[in-house]
């Protein structure tokens, strides 16, 4: 498996479907077409580095901030202490950001998902994202924080995607995220439908939820609200308790079935699944592969379910941080290549993981 022209392909599709959802918004498919030039461009880029000898991945996920105001049921970044309440302690900079952007950009990386905690919590890092426009950034936010100030922001700003997080129906959705985010959100939805602005959903798949996130009746409600993206997430057991949530092997197989039908039968939607495609990529793409982490003090992590790191991009910068020890090893030593259960194959393996760090071989 040719992971660089994989990845390649998965760019071009996430272009091509997002420009036919845009279709009927004049202002945002102006921007998706000039994104797509922008992506071609990328994509030479790094099939030059390539050609060199170094890989770089499409793909950046940034958590810009570690703080966040809710506290929602099997929170990951809650569990390894990777999310607080309080405002963090020597986080990177907005100017810190700004320079990551830049070097990303100058690679050849075209996405950078902006994570958190709650990333509309850094409205000073937004700004400077805003800025470059070469660059898709979706913004992976639980919605809580979309009034007239970020709408109005969002607006002005296409390269900027509101991902709104969602669990199902009210009750679910309450019932991890706290009682009334779900009126909340699909509340932020219609306000941002009323705009005629583009925005996503990102759905956590659970044993309990994944009858409902693939229905019809489900997407008919994010479709009249306005949503032309849903990036379905498996979840990842953060205790052994939570461990029967994480869908098996046999629903890993629905899921990617149902993609594959929502992708070919609703036509005005884009549908992302992770990882859903690892069966046919080869393994996990994390530790730079098709993509790597960034933490909210410029750690360099696999994923953000690993959260390990050996290197700091305040010191190394995102082509050195590449370049860490700790993902070569990963990326050589097989281990993205095993099965695991839920959607985190580092996650599962994270003994392995905290013996490569330490530099120690099985």
């Amino acid at each position: 498996m040719n992971i660089q022209r994989y990845m390649t392909r998965g760019v071009v599709r996430v272009v091509r479907d997002s420009l036919r959802a845009t279709a009927a918004n004049e202002t945002e498919k102006a921007f998706m077409t000039s994104f797509a030039k922008a992506s071609r461009a990328a994509s030479q880029k790094r099939r030059a580095a390539e050609k060199t000898g170094e890989h770089i991945p499409p793909f950046l996920i940034a958590s810009i901030t570690s703080a966040c105001n809710l506290h929602c049921a099997g929170c990951y970044s809650r569990s390894n202490n990777a999310c607080c309440d309080q405002k963090p302690i020597d986080q990177l900079t907005a100017a810190e950001w700004d320079r990551i952007f830049c070097e990303a950009e100058e690679l050849g990386i075209s996405f950078i998902l902006l994570a958190g905690g709650e990333p509309l919590m850094r409205y000073d890092v937004l700004q400077k994202a805003a800025g470059h426009g070469n660059i898709l950034f979706p913004i992976f936010t639980n919605g809580t924080f979309l009034h007239e100030k970020y709408l109005s922001f969002l607006d002005a700003n296409c390269n900027l995607l509101p991902i709104i997080s969602i669990e199902g129906d009210e009750a679910v959705t309450d019932a991890r995220r706290g009682d009334g985010v779900y009126q909340q959100v699909t509340n932020a939805m219609q306000s941002i439908r009323d705009r005629g602005m583009i925005f996503g959903a990102s759905v956590t798949v659970t044993t309990e939820n994944i009858d409902e996130v693939y229905s019809d009746a489900f997407l008919d409600s994010l479709s009249a609200l306005g949503c032309k993206a849903v990036i379905y997430v498996e979840y990842v057991p953060v205790t052994e308790e939570s461990r029967h949530l994480a869908p098996t092997e046999t629903e890993q197989k629905r899921m990617r079935k149902a993609v594959r039908r929502l992708r070919r039968v609703r036509r005005n939607m884009v549908f992302i699944a992770f990882p859903g495609d690892e069966k046919s990529s080869g393994g996990c793409v994390a530790a730079g592969r098709g993509f790597f982490h960034i933490n909210s003090h410029g750690g360099a992590e696999p994923c953000p379910f690993s959260p390990y790191s050996d290197v700091n991009v305040r010191e190394l910068g995102v082509r050195g941080a590449l370049k860490s020890p700790l993902f070569m090893a990963l990326r050589e030593g097989g281990v993205l290549d095993n099965d695991h259960v839920g959607g985190c194959v580092l996650y599962e393996q994270r003994d392995k993981v905290e013996k490569l760090l330490k530099g120690e071989d099985d």
